[in-house]
């Protein structure tokens, strides 16, 4: 693939702490055209008061580090600068922050869990911060449930060596809205496997992004959704690589039925000219299953040095296959467990990478209760 010839960059170039240095999205803008602003209830505009809760309880193993922090702890925002306006409003509007730390060389037995549950109440915000000091691994679950209208900023910092595996589950209510970013910063030799599970809300618009300090590092970037009537589901990836031999690969997936039922996935992947040797590759999936839904997916590829190890992206979006199903119809298989089995399929590779059990079984689990709807 040739260099690109306008600088996909110029759509992530702002970065600030400061609310003032945004401007009040209109719908116009390129990074908000898919976003239905009026069902954000006020994230972006600053009139969301911030008179809810999302409480935010977590189980550790022995030896790692939880803290409950304010903004003048030095390692808030040291990652990560707020890219748009509704994540600088979370940074400037949030009352504690929760820092978790794995020390150098720990390997974590058992998962670390945050459960961050809404109470209905009105506007919340919040901030994360998990540490992976070098050499150290762990596992990190953050659950979302509940109802809330919530945003957020969560900061992964990956130290030199170590491993960091997350598996971020939204299943909130029917009538939660959440916005969040979610950055992973990587040392040399890093590796980083973020697993991305969005089922439940009215509205869910995450951003994950990745960047890289020093060379080595590897991420894998893992995405399943189900999009049910009147839902609008957004995933926003963005995979800056800035530095000499790293590795990225991005896999999402997601299946759509009902009326007014929308899904978006944007993947922009830079690479950028000091970073030679990059090996990327991008793809979306979409399955519609009814009339009446939306899937847009907008992959971006920008490179700007011809010494690349690998790149590419791909994306499509269809219906069921009608021989799939006839194939297991001509065996015996009534039609809805036939059409129960393709999805399964579908997802089949995906669900296989979260390797906690439990929260496999219950990802399936809500997969089967959304076909059975």
């Amino acid at each position: 693939m040739g260099l690109s010839t306008k600088p996909l960059s110029t759509l992530h170039e702002k970065s600030s702490f400061d609310l003032a240095d945004f401007e009040v999205p209109t719908g116009r803008e390129e990074e908000w055209r898919f976003t239905p602003l009026s069902r954000l209830k006020g994230l972006h505009n600053g009139t969301a008061v911030g008179s809810g809760t999302v409480s935010a309880e977590v189980s550790a193993p022995e030896g790692v580090l939880v803290e409950s922090v304010g903004r003048d702890d030095s390692r808030i925002g040291s990652a990560y600068t707020p890219a748009d306006r509704v994540s600088a409003q979370a940074f400037s509007s949030f009352e504690k922050a929760t820092v978790i730390t794995v020390p150098r060389e720990l390997v974590a037995e058992t998962p670390i869990s945050v459960t961050l549950q809404g109470d209905g109440q009105g506007a919340a915000y919040g901030h994360t911060v998990v540490v992976v000091e070098p050499m150290a691994q762990a596992t990190v679950v953050l659950e979302h449930i509940g109802s809330a209208v919530y945003a957020d900023n969560v900061e992964f910092v990956v130290g030199d060596g170590a491993t960091l595996k997350v598996v971020s589950l939204q299943d909130w209510d029917d009538d939660a809205v959440h916005v969040a970013h979610h950055h992973a910063s990587l040392g040399r030799d890093a590796t980083f496997h973020g697993f991305i599970v969005t089922l439940g809300g009215d509205l869910v618009r995450l951003s994950p992004t990745v960047a890289y300090t020093a060379p080595g590092g590897d991420a894998d970037l893992t995405g399943l959704y189900f999009v049910d009537a009147g839902q609008h589901l957004e995933h926003r990836v963005l995979v800056d690589h800035t530095v000499p031999n790293c590795r990225s690969n991005v896999t999402y997936k997601g299946a759509l039925q009902g009326d007014d039922a929308h899904a978006v996935w944007i993947g922009d992947v830079i690479i950028r000219a000091e970073a030679t040797g990059t090996d990327t590759y991008e793809l979306n999936r979409n399955l519609v299953l009814t009339d009446g839904a939306r899937a847009d997916s907008v992959p971006n590829l920008e490179i700007l040095t011809g010494e690349v190890a690998g790149a590419g992206h791909a994306s499509a979006s269809g219906r069921l296959e009608d021989e799939h199903i006839f194939y297991l119809q001509a065996r015996g298989i009534p039609f809805d467990e036939a059409r129960r089995l393709v999805i399964r399929g579908f997802f089949a590779q995906l669900l296989e990478k979260i390797e906690i059990e439990e929260i496999r079984e219950r990802v399936l689990g809500a997969v089967e209760a959304e076909l059975s709807r």
